[in-house]
């Protein structure tokens, strides 16, 4: 891969408006276009076609300022059509305008799922550009989706019951081309299989008319009071997201139209005090600069200004009126208050880590399969004795963890067959502390992580339900009813939960008690639950929060705990979970557009499994490339990539596996820089054309542009307008380093930049698989061994990778100036 280097020849001086321009957002007007009514007092509106409404009590009215931008929603609910449904239609402005951002309210009206919508922007020379949106749907179990709008429930059968699911309006925005005039909106079609899109509401952000002289038009997006914190002299500071954009069009870039120099952005107010400034080196036409800002002595009720100063302390404008949230000390078991819990700062510099199954679980549907794969006389905890770790060494795992480059991991700690890796105490012993192995497999690998590996965070994987604990049938739903299981070849016989300790509740005795450990005595960073139902989150999360607090660390919750409730279904359990995650966690999602909510996509290396399936070939799994590209197409979205690796039940990392992580891994040493500690392109996370693949990631002082195959003729040709400006230099990065810098050019008329890569240099940093890898031989074993495949995975599966070669990865850089 490349990168691109912006050196500036030096720096400049800055002067801007001493009063930054509001953020301007203008709602457009839908009522013409309204077809469907979503929500009514008593349940009597149809919002999906099957007799399923909001209740609109819950619903704001009229003018509605949210995230910073202004909507008009309907002065009343329930009184006629609400919303329009996407079919085609076009919305004409009433009058052309250059645009910065478009914002949606919007809803998709099925249970659970995302789905893409498509929508076309038609501009005044008769162009077009299509903007994608990753559209949620209003309610989705098991996992949480956090709507700009939410309500309890929802009504269903028109009324006669309710789903106490949490429903939703999400908001979302997105840049615009900001070249040419946007004369109207055609909204995506009518599928006729997925989810119906509902459109609530619109706003358009216009671009400012370019000055004279010319100058920036800055304005404060937003400054967010966030949960997160650094300790900074010794004093924990508040982190303050403050957003800044730069409202004129991109085709008035220039050195004059930019933020070429460094600025330091700091927060003014009473009892106030800036500790660290944020920066901004860089800021063109057409782009936003998200930054942190911390501060001390926040108060609730309090108002802020955001300041701009030059390095000599000269004030280049202020925005006013930001309302302060202050630092969040102790937490309590409330639910809106642990919503605003956010993920730390660490997850988003770290982009890449590792999961790890349990490597106990046999999940194989039974039947014909099992009798001629294991016989009928075998059960499902027959296989426990089989699961020894013999071989397991815990400083060899995170060792190649690190040369991977991954930057935190999750290990299995229990699955749905409620078999743990850790030291259940009285909770249960149906543990590798009391069965199997016969150690405590999470301490070994947690505490070879923190004495080996510090910078290495650790997280734990948690099963919320289990499949046939007979505790757990109380709160059985769907695929996990709890209680024995009934054998598959004589239903009257019931098969043994080896283990079992007398308990009273599920719940309060084993849940709750098993996270608490983890959070607590094991130090889990990341409580990674999976699947929902009835559960004690509220609790956990705020013992959980406030351990940490009291240790000087930051933790989190990821979304995959919300249990799906209908009226006196477990109503009382359901309130909080689900209520709380810090980020999404998508299986086997990659977008076609910016997420702006951290999210997290996991996926295995194995084709067909979360773990080691004896029946892949090693030309199956996920290779060295496919695992970097993921990656960086993930990172581009303001993602991160969980990679899951299967074990053997001997505690070995089979070879396959090993030399792709490491190969992986031999890429990112030289190209991390585009990786780790990045954040996304406001104007786009990417170029895809015929035969050409380009993603772009940002730092302060850096921009990338990482191509996925060998530049044709020697020129490597981006269409998009870079943020590039006269004096700065593009390095190629390769396994020696940042090279020599490159010829480029721009045609100042389209904006497309062309890259002189010679054949040569792009050899120079070709990403080759290791003939040789640096880990214990140990480890290095062929595949064998009996294992399994989860089939209830396969319906996500990408294309199966057949070839082992690894293209060219090529990787430039725009460094800015270091003043």
């Amino acid at each position: 891969m490349y990168r691109v280097l912006l050196l500036p020849l030096q720096a400049a001086t800055a002067c801007y408006a001493a009063a930054l321009l509001d953020y301007p957002s203008v709602p457009l007007p839908l009522t013409s276009l309204f077809d469907n009514q979503a929500a009514s007092p008593t349940g009597s509106s149809d919002f999906d076609g099957h007799g399923s409404s909001f209740d609109s009590q819950y619903l704001p009215r009229g003018a509605w300022k949210y995230d910073g931008i202004n909507y008009d929603l309907p002065a009343s609910w329930g009184t006629g059509s609400d919303n329009v449904i996407a079919n085609s239609q076009v919305l004409t402005l009433a009058q052309t305008s250059l645009a910065h951002e478009l914002h949606f309210l919007y809803s998709g009206d099925v249970s659970g799922g995302e789905f893409v919508a498509n929508f076309v922007l038609n501009f005044a020379d008769n162009s077009s550009q299509v903007i994608q949106m990753y559209a949620r749907n209003w309610w989705k179990w098991p996992n949480l989706n956090n709507g700009a709008i939410q309500t309890p429930y929802h009504f269903e059968n028109n009324g006669a019951t309710k789903n106490f699911n949490s429903s939703q309006i999400y908001q979302w925005s997105t840049s615009v081309f900001s070249e040419r005039a946007l004369t109207s909106i055609t909204f995506p079609p009518l599928g006729t299989s997925s989810p119906r899109l509902h459109i609530f509401a619109m706003s358009l952000t216009p671009s400012s008319q370019p000055t004279t002289p010319p100058k920036p038009v800055l304005s404060v997006r937003q400054a967010r009071w966030t949960t997160r914190w650094q300790l900074i002299d010794g004093v924990r500071a508040q982190a303050v997201e403050v957003t800044l954009a730069n409202l004129l069009p991109a085709s008035s870039l220039s050195p004059a139209t930019a933020v070429n120099a460094q600025v330091l952005v700091s927060i003014d107010g009473e009892g106030i005090r800036t500790v660290a400034p944020g920066e901004v080196y860089r800021l063109v036409p057409a782009d936003q600069a998200r930054l942190d800002v911390f501060v001390t002595g926040g108060r609730t009720g309090a108002r802020a200004t955001v300041r701009l100063r030059d390095v000599n302390g000269g004030d280049l404008g202020s925005s006013g009126g930001w309302e302060v949230v202050p630092l969040v000390e102790r937490w309590t078991p409330d639910a809106a208050l642990l919503k605003t819990h956010e993920t730390p700062s660490w997850v988003g510099y770290n982009k890449i880590l590792i999961a790890i199954p349990s490597d106990n679980n046999i999940a194989v549907e039974r039947g014909q399969i099992w009798d001629l794969t294991y016989g009928e006389g075998v059960v499902y905890d027959d296989f426990i004795p089989g699961f020894t770790a013999s071989k397991f060494n815990a400083s060899e795992w995170v060792d190649v963890f690190d040369k991977a480059g991954a930057k935190y991991f999750v290990l299995v700690t229990k699955h749905h067959d409620g078999f743990a890796l850790f030291d259940t105490g009285n909770t249960t012993h149906r543990s590798s502390v009391y069965l199997g192995p016969k150690r405590d497999l999470v301490s070994e690998l947690f505490t070879a992580a923190k004495n080996e590996k510090p910078n290495l965070h650790r997280g734990t994987y948690y099963s919320l339900p289990e499949w046939f604990n007979p505790d757990s049938a109380p709160y059985g739903f769907d695929s996990w009813p709890g209680g024995l299981a009934h054998n598959a070849f004589n239903s009257s016989q019931l098969e043994p939960y080896t283990g079992r300790l007398e308990i009273k509740d599920y719940l309060d005795d084993l849940q709750l008690p098993q996270m608490l450990d983890l959070a607590l005595k094991y130090e889990t960073e990341i409580m990674w639950c999976d699947i929902g139902g009835p559960n004690r989150t509220l609790e956990f999360a705020a013992d959980f929060y406030n351990h940490a607090w009291v240790q000087g660390r930051q933790v989190t919750i990821n979304n995959s705990e919300c249990p799906g409730t209908i009226e006196g279904w477990f109503a009382n359990d359901a309130k909080g979970c689900g209520a709380v995650p810090d980020f999404d966690t998508p299986e086997y999602a990659t977008f076609g557009s910016t997420q702006t909510q951290r999210w997290e996509s996991n996926e295995g290396m194995d084709p067909f499994s979360y773990g080691l399936n004896s029946l892949t070939q090693p030309s199956q799994y996920k290779n060295g490339t496919t695992i970097v590209q993921t990656l960086v197409d993930i990172v581009s979205k303001n993602g991160n990539y969980l990679l899951d690796i299967g074990p053997t039940a001997e505690g070995e990392i089979i070879a396959p596996m090993m030399n792709n992580l490491l190969d992986a891994g031999a890429w990112l040493n030289y190209s991390g820089h585009c990786v780790y500690d990045t954040a996304y392109w406001f104007p786009s996370s990417q170029e895809v054309l015929s035969g050409q693949s380009i993603r772009f990631t940002t730092t302060p002082k850096t921009f990338c542009v990482i191509a996925f195959s060998q530049p044709s003729g020697g020129m490597l040709t981006v269409q998009k307008r870079l943020p590039i400006l006269p004096g700065d230099s593009i390095r190629l990065l390769g396994p020696g380093g940042a090279g020599a810098p490159l010829s480029w050019s721009v045609d100042n008329e389209t904006g497309t930049t062309s890259i002189v890569v010679s054949n040569g240099m792009v050899s120079e940093g070709r990403f080759e698989p290791s003939s040789s890898s640096p880990a214990s031989p140990a480890l290095l074993k062929p595949l064998e061994g009996l294992s399994f495949s989860e089939q209830r995975y396969q319906r996500h599966f990408p294309p199966i990778v057949e070839k082992l070669e690894l293209l060219a990865m090529g990787v430039c850089y725009f460094e800015f100036v270091k003043f």
